[in-house]
Parts: structure tokens; sequence; C-alpha cells
């Protein structure tokens, strides 16, 4: 979902938008850009695209799970879960609201806001896990506690006290739809409705479950262990398939997507699959060259080589040393940039060796007199 654009942006709001402003928005949007009434080349798409952005931000739970986690939020929505709360009737009265539907591709007329079609899929849970980044290059198990809805053991998700069978709702004869014919300048257009005696479900419950209360399901809390996989990297969004809430009937559960954030490390930083730290060395090693042991994420030290006359600052790249690759094969690299430590303090021996070293190279050590209270600090030492 990375290509689509931000839903925000699509309608022309602000993220502070409140749902008037972002409905008129819609409204002015959708009916300029109706193949009933457009004749633009991709027209359609235009309207699929602002009426899906209205669909997700005049849902305030769809609205905060895009808020928090963009696109990724939505994965796994059907079309029928955009549109299910979307009241087309408002926006468009006079359309043949069926028509609307099928372009959305889930049926001519045979679904409208909050109308079914068969038992509904459960709803995802949003979760996040905090792990270091030790663990993020191994991968590793971790534990969470969710809340979550599960069918009611006692009437199995039908809602009805066991035993009792719902009876058909009378207004809409079962199914769950009521259709209204209207006559307008664009002719005869039927819209479909939602039955709101039965709320679209084609029954009534004459005696609700007494365990759920006629909800058909219960709130449970349990911990589960989740796989991450090595190489994740901060924000990554983990699936895991039927971990969600129920659905109206078994099978039907959500998946549970976990956000994973990754602790600061204290001597690693991360870049995609790169890893860059620093390491001190003193004059000589820069001068002389040496060989370094530095640790590495696994754990373990590795030796490399400081070549002579190295300056501070150098960078020196120490390949498949780095994170271990989240979507490809193999490893990054580590990068080490070595700084030279400057001694604050000599002792007379050093500081002689430091004069002869200044002399060979020709340069002229100027000494500056110490004040007064250079003085009394030194002879406090």
């Amino acid at each position: 979902m990375a290509d689509k654009r931000d839903y925000y942006e699509v309608l022309g709001v602000d993220k502070t938008a409140d749902e008037k402003t972002i409905k008129k928005a819609y409204r002015k949007l959708a009916r300029k850009y109706h193949p009933d009434v457009c004749d633009e080349e991709g027209a359609e798409e235009k309207f699929k695209e602002v009426s899906e952005a209205y669909a997700v931000l005049s849902d305030d739970e769809k609205r905060q799970r895009y808020d928090q986690f963009g696109h990724a939020g939505m994965d796994g929505f059907t079309a029928e879960d955009f549109y299910q709360n979307v009241n087309f009737e408002d926006i468009f009265q006079g359309f043949d609201i069926g028509n609307i539907f099928d372009m959305f591709g889930f049926g001519g007329g045979s679904r409208s806001r909050g109308g079914r079609t068969g038992p509904q899929r459960g709803s995802d849970i949003y979760t996040e896990v905090p792990i270091t980044l030790e663990e993020a290059y191994t991968g590793c198990d971790k534990e969470i506690k969710i809340t979550r809805s599960e069918i009611c053991p006692t009437c199995n998700g039908s809602k009805s006290k066991p035993g009792v069978e719902p009876e058909t709702c009378k207004v809409c004869g079962g199914t769950g739809q009521i259709k209204e014919v209207s006559n307008t300048f664009l002719g005869q257009m039927v819209n479909v409705r939602p039955c709101r005696e039965c709320g679209g479900t084609g029954k009534i419950i004459t005696e609700p479950c007494e365990d759920c209360h006629g909800k058909g399901s219960k709130r449970k809390t349990k911990t589960i262990k989740i796989e991450i996989p090595e190489g994740v990297d901060e924000g990554n969004h983990l699936r895991v398939s039927g971990e969600g809430n129920c659905g109206e009937a078994p099978g039907l559960e959500g998946d549970l997507i976990v956000t994973v954030h990754i602790k600061r490390n204290k001597q690693f930083v991360r870049e995609g699959d790169h890893l860059y730290m620093e390491q001190q060395i003193s004059f000589p090693q820069a001068a002389l060259g040496d060989l370094i042991s530095i640790p590495t994420i696994e754990g373990k030290e590795v030796e490399f080589k400081v070549t002579p006359g190295t300056q501070s600052g150098t960078v020196f790249k120490l390949r498949g040393q780095g994170m271990t690759s989240y979507r490809h094969s193999g490893r990054g690299n580590m990068y080490v940039t070595v700084n030279v430590v400057v001694p604050k303090k000599l002792n007379s021996k050093q500081e002689k060796l430091l004069k002869e070293f200044a002399e060979i190279s020709g340069d002229e050590i100027k000494h500056v007199e110490k004040g007064i209270f250079d003085r009394v600090k030194d002879a406090m030492k």
C-alpha cells in the first residue's frame, strides 16, 4: 500500500479536520468524479480513491489506526470492510447505490451501508513490541498479552439463548435489506439500504444469550508467543493470522498486527542493514598503524588493521559485519569511524619525546605562559 496517496491529501483536508469538514470535502469530490455524471478519463479511479479516503477518515476506529500506522494499518481490509459504515444514501441521493458497490467490487445492489451478504470477518488487533538490536539481529520469540473478542462458548456466536432460534425479520423478510424506488431526472433509481429493524442481519433476537448478553462474543485476555524474524527493522509490521477479534462465525477471526520498536543501542547505530560505530585510538596507533579488536553485534570481537597515518574521522568498512537482512539473504556491513584521542596530561618522559618528535618534524612549539590561577592550581595538586 506504499504507492497510495495520503488520505488527507486525497480529500484536501488537514489532519485535524473534523467530521463535518471531511464529509463536505468528500461530497464535493465524489459528486465531481462520480461516473454517472463525469466523463473524464480516470474518473472512476478518482472516485474510488476519494471514497476509500472518506471511508477511513469518517470512521473513528479506522482513522485512529491510519493516523498511527499509515496505510499499513489498513492491510487485510476488504472492500466490504472499508465501506460498511459509509452512508452513501446521504451523499448520493437519487443515484443507484447498487452501481456504486459494483465499482467497489462486492456485488451490484446486493450490499449497501451496513447490509450483509454473509458472516463478517473479525477486525484486526494492533499492538507493539520493544526488542533490542541484538534480538533484531538474531531473531527471537516474545510473549505479549492481548485482549480480544472471542465467540461466546454458550451460544456459539448466535447471540440467542441456547435452544431458542432467532426469528426471521418481518420487515425485510430475512434479506437484511430494504429497496426503495425513486423517480429522478435520470429516471427510476433503486436505493438499497440495510433494514433498520434487524440491523441488516435478517434475524430478530427474541431471547438474548445470558452469558454474552446477546453480543455473540466475549472479551478475553490471553498471552501469545510471537516469532520475531531475524533482521527485523524499526517500524516493521508482523501479522499473526487468526489472533484478532472473532468474526460472526468460527474461522473468520481477524489478525494480530504487531509493530516492532527497537531500543537504542549504546554501541551501534543502525541504518538499514548497515551498522555504524565509533572507535577511539591513540596518536601512536594512528601514526604507526595497529591491529585492533572491536566488538560486533554478534557479541564477538573481530580484528581489523589501522593503516599507518590514519587521520581522525577515517571510516573503515568491515564487510558482512552488519545486520542480518530481513528481506534479503546475507548481511550488511559495519562502518567504523576512528577518532584519534589526544592525551590531556603527559608525564615528563612523554613530553620530552614529543618535543623531540616536533623538532625532528620541523614544528616550532610555542608554549603559552601559565596565568596565576593555573599556577595556583598546579601548586595545590
